[in-house]
């Protein structure tokens, strides 16, 4: 029996699958395929393989060292592996043990900017053939499937802001005096000056590097829908059709790594960090839209045939129905502890400030983009949604939009209403969002829709891979080091 088989995930129509990709490999001439799993922090992990060991792989698996899901932002194992009771709340894992990644077939693309590179998903299972709960994809699988017993669909769309930047002088030289855990960023060049919001001029000047975007977006069969020159300097932003949520989490994985990988090749740098460590800089969001999708006949569980009697513009219940409320109840009675899964690093919550397109406090508004929360659609519009402006860039996707489906769901459960929709984003008393890393960590923490939703397991991972992120922030002589190391080279 096959490890593959020992999972449970193999029958007749994988190996049909298996029989496809090999075969796809030998007709494009791949020589290496690279097998990925996505991280806690959102960033492909895995090993390559020849392509003669590819079949071996997908059958039995290739081994990785479990360590690798317990690493912080700079590569440091965050749990004492090593000693004794380090851990005990782990089941499966410790000293450095092997865990099992198994690579979906279905999930096979050829690399738009690698000639020769295969690339396939795998998922982590544990040496006995179970999966491994620490997985972020799995939270978010799991999520997914409580709203479908719920009886909804979730649909995603995306609005990326990230940063591109021209490398300067020699990339590929990095002093061996300056290494460091973690190593040093680079050098960098601006693509354009910004403060030119949806200039053509702007567009223009960073052409070259959007049209990189564009290419590997395309290779990658992910659904582009705009590129765009955003406010700040050398700030875009990459817009998406919407899709199934599941899908939007694993397109935003892809395009972040490809986007990074494709532009270093041609001479420049691409951050997805919410603020790059320069003066002047504009802070970078990632807006999801989401609506929900009766799973009986596909109809938008939050779209209106006509406003409920008696409401205003300000009610939630003018736009969204009685689903649509709750769950926008949902969002705002789990924002505070959502927040750490939304803006997970130290860097992001700087963002958070008055008249900057970016939310303050925990508040809804009817298209109001200093909201945290933004409604938009109306009676009879299919496309009506929820516009959550809480997240950056650099968030984990499975475990953004899992943690709007553990908050949505209670609201729908609870039955929750929701206030009055604001006028005044920063003038109002409504409860802030959190302060800093620590504050949300802790927020987090004390929810248990949260903890239960993503499971102890994880929540005590990434308490203590945070924990130790703020404490080397805490250490560290110079802060904007601290950030250009951790977080501008990586992310």
């Amino acid at each position: 029996m096959t490890f593959a088989e020992r999972c449970g995930v193999h029958g007749a129509p994988r190996e049909a699958a298996v029989r496809e990709v090999l075969e796809r490999v030998r007709g494009a001439g791949v020589d290496l395929v690279r097998i990925a799993w996505c991280d806690v922090h959102g960033v492909l992990r895995g090993k390559t393989l020849v392509a003669s060991a590819l079949e071996r792989a997908l059958h039995d698996g290739i081994g990785f060292v479990s360590t690798l899901m317990l690493k912080d932002s700079a590569d440091r194992t965050a749990l004492p592996v090593f000693e004794r009771g380090g851990t005990a709340a782990l089941p499966g894992f410790g000293q450095a043990n092997n865990l099992l990644l198994l690579p979906d077939p279905a999930s096979f693309s050829l690399l738009p900017w690698a000639p020769g590179n295969g690339w396939l998903r795998a998922e982590p299972f544990f040496t006995d053939g179970t999966p491994v709960p620490l997985d972020t994809r799995g939270v978010l699988q799991r999520a997914l499937a409580r709203l479908a017993d719920a009886g909804f669909t979730m649909m995603c769309g995306l609005e990326v802001e990230f940063h591109v930047y021209r490398l300067r002088g020699d990339a590929a030289h990095v002093d061996p005096m300056l290494a460091a855990w973690p190593g040093p960023a680079p050098a960098v060049d601006l693509i354009h000056p910004g403060y030119a919001l949806l200039s053509e001029a702007g567009f223009d000047a960073a052409e070259d590097a959007l049209r990189i975007v564009k290419q590997t977006a395309d290779g990658l069969g992910l659904p582009l829908s705009s590129l765009e020159v955003e406010f700040g300097p050398s700030q875009l932003e990459a817009v998406f059709d919407a899709t199934d949520a599941l899908t939007a989490a694993d397109n935003m994985v892809r395009f972040r790594n490809g986007v990074r990988m494709a532009l270093r090749r041609a001479g420049y740098h691409a951050t997805f960090m919410c603020r790059p460590p320069f003066p002047n800089i504009m802070s970078s969001g990632w807006h999801l839209h989401q609506s929900l999708l009766r799973r009986t006949d596909g109809r938008n569980a939050f779209m209106r045939d006509a406003p409920a009697p008696g409401s205003g513009p300000l009610d939630a219940a003018h736009t969204l129905t009685d689903t649509g409320e709750h769950y926008l109840a949902g969002l705002l009675a789990h924002a505070r502890s959502m927040a750490v899964l939304c803006t997970p690093t130290t860097n992001g919550f700087a963002r958070f400030r008055p008249n900057a397109l970016a939310p303050q406090s925990v508040l809804w508004g009817r298209d109001n983009r200093g909201a945290m929360l933004r409604v938009l659609g109306g009676p009879g519009d299919g496309a009506t949604r929820i516009e959550n402006r809480l997240g950056e860039p650099a968030a984990n996707p499975y475990l953004y939009i899992a943690s709007q489906v553990f908050a949505g769901l209670d609201g729908v459960a609870r039955g929750l209403r929701a206030p009055p929709a604001t006028e005044s984003p920063y003038g109002s008393e409504a409860e802030r969002l959190p302060a800093g890393l620590a504050d949300a960590l802790a927020a987090m923490r004390a929810d248990p829709v949260m903890v239960d939703g993503i499971g102890p397991g994880l929540a005590h991972v990434f308490t203590r891979i945070k924990e130790s992120e703020l404490a080397r922030h805490a250490e560290a002589p110079d802060g904007d080091e601290f950030m250009r190391r951790e977080y501008f080279g990586r992310i």
